[in-house]
Formats: C-alpha cells, structure tokens, sequence
C-alpha cells in the first residue's frame, strides 16, 4: 500500500471505508460501466502497485487480468513505441513501484503461475540493506514523537504529505529532525537484494530506475535531479549486466529537468501516477499515465479501474 493510500484509510476510519464501498458497487452496477469498458478496450491501463499485503486480493486481481485482459510485458510496450505500432486491445502493464520486498516474497509466484509480466521500479540506494523507506520512517518517528521545525503543529498521520511538498534539502533536514528527537529509531526494514532483483528478471519481471532515494524531483535542484536519476542508472546497470530504459518519477511528479536527463541515458519509457489511462500507443513514452492500485483494492473498484470510470469520478470529485 502506498504512504498515500495508508493516510487516508487512518483519517477515513470505517465509516469513511464502508461509503467508498458503496460508492465502488454503486459504480460497477452503473449503466456507464460496459461503456467505459468499451471504450477501456482500446487503451492501455497500466497498473501501478506498491506492496503486496493481501495476497488472496491480489490472486484474484491477476486472475481477473487473465481471463479478460491482455497483460504484456515492459519489453512490449518499448517495442510498440520505438516500432510505432500499437499494443493489442484491453493491453494492461502491471508495475511496482519501490521495490518492497513482498513482490518478490508473494507477489513473484502469482506472476510466475499465471505467466504475467511485470515491472518493478526499484530505489537504488536501499538495495541490499535495511533502511527503511523514508516515507515509512518518517511516519514512525513522528509517531513516536518526533519533532521538525517544518512539521509544526501536524498531527502524525499528515507528516509524510507535508515532507512531499517541502523542497528537497528541507525534506532531508526535517527527517533528520525527527530522528533526533524521536523516543527511538524506526523499525529497521529488510531491502532486496542484487542478486534478488537478477531473480526478478528471470522471472519476468523487469527492472526499473525509481532514483536513487525516492525524493520528489519537481522539488530538488537540478544537480541533484541528474544525480538522483545517474547514479541510480549506473548502480543498476552494474547488478543487471544492462542498462536499464525505463523509469517511474516517485510519487508521479513530473519534471522537466529528469525528462532531459533521462533522453541523454537513453531511456525509452517514463511513468506518472496520475491515475489514468493512456493510448495503446503512447503518444509521450516518458510520460506514460499509470492507474492507482493496492493488492486489497475490492473487486468493484478493481473492475471500475480497469474501465476507467473509477479514474473519472475521481477526477470530477477533485482527483488529480
């Protein structure tokens, strides 16, 4: 689940959990549903996850994927943009984004049983180690009653949104703060290895740049934007044997500075969060429109994101 997702499932509570499932078998039994699924036929749904915590969910998810869709391969979409000629229809590309571990510990034998393609992009720097992502450490530590100067006055469960919007050398020196002042460090959180990410890809699982550390890029400067993206490229490249061509922008923000960057390291395709669909052939390959999805997302609201009317009420209630 992703740092998003976990906030507001603790600021929603049941009752906010039971009218979301309203809403959710509300739209599945809407008459716009075949219409959007018509239309969702001739696009590509790129579906971006974070971990794999319910397992049941996610087997039926990518059950689901198989008995209706076409799942293809990062390799696929690549050749479709660089060939010019567009994926098959109901075409759905299943992502991960920051590696954490149980995509390989439960969600790779799913994948592998079904013979589903994937891509993980990973953050380079935690890559054999056990730091933990600076999301979940940050959350913890403010939990535990950690202090920064930039997150005065926010409750807990609003510290890791504000972090995404301070400008980067201000997020680092905050998280800083916090564990200076926290009654005691985070919970320390086993990374994947190297040699489990050459693992991943001869299951069929593609790798990706995800940067080196996770930091939003729109809100770094441009030296640590291109370091942030090179040395996680030449960190990769060395665990692959090759050099990786796709990239997804943490938390989805855009920039145009890593979009220069990425062109010059030969990257042939960049991936958003913006909860969308996109054209079976890509008409900006680096900036590809991914669908927001966790592995306990129900089935109603599974069957409206693959239609792509769930991405649109979101959008008309305010959504990005």
């Amino acid at each position: 689940m992703s740092e998003q997702d976990t906030a507001a499932r603790v600021a929603g509570g049941a009752p906010g959990e039971a009218r979301r499932g309203r809403l959710d078998r509300l739209l599945r039994r809407s008459p716009l549903q075949p219409l959007f699924r018509a239309r969702a036929a001739r696009r590509l749904s790129v579906l971006a996850y974070h971990g794999v915590d319910d397992l049941p969910s996610f087997t039926a998810q990518m059950e689901r994927l198989v008995r209706g869709a076409t799942p293809v391969s990062l390799g696929a979409v690549e050749r479709a943009v660089t060939e010019g000629r567009p994926l098959p229809p109901r075409s759905v590309l299943v992502t991960f984004d920051d590696g954490d571990r149980t995509l390989l510990t439960r969600g790779l034998p799913v994948l592998a049983r079904l013979g589903v393609p994937a891509a993980a992009f990973v953050v380079a720097e935690l890559i054999d180690g056990d730091q933990p992502f600076w999301w979940r450490e940050a959350a913890e530590l403010a939990a535990l009653g950690g202090i920064a100067g930039a997150l005065a006055g926010l409750p807990a469960d609003a510290v890791v949104g504000r972090l995404k919007l301070l400008p980067d050398v201000e997020r680092r020196g905050a998280i800083e703060e916090l564990r200076a002042t926290a009654a005691r460090p985070a919970v320390r959180q086993r990374q994947l290895s190297a040699l489990e990410l050459t693992d991943l890809v001869a299951a069929g699982v593609a790798v990706g740049n995800h940067t080196l550390g996770h930091p939003c890029l729109d809100r770094c400067e441009p030296a640590v934007v291109r370091a942030e993206i090179e040395r996680a490229h030449r960190l990769l490249t060395g665990w692959l044997g090759a050099r990786p061509t796709a990239f997804a922008y943490p938390n989805g923000n855009f920039d145009a500075g890593a979009d220069a960057v990425l062109r010059e390291l030969g990257y042939r395709l960049g991936f958003l969060f913006d909860h969308r669909q996109d054209a079976l052939l890509p008409p900006h390959p680096l900036r590809i429109s991914r669908l927001r999805v966790n592995s306990d997302t129900s089935r109603a609201r599974f069957d409206t994101i693959l239609s792509g009317l769930h991405p649109a009420v979101h959008r008309l209630r305010g959504g990005c």
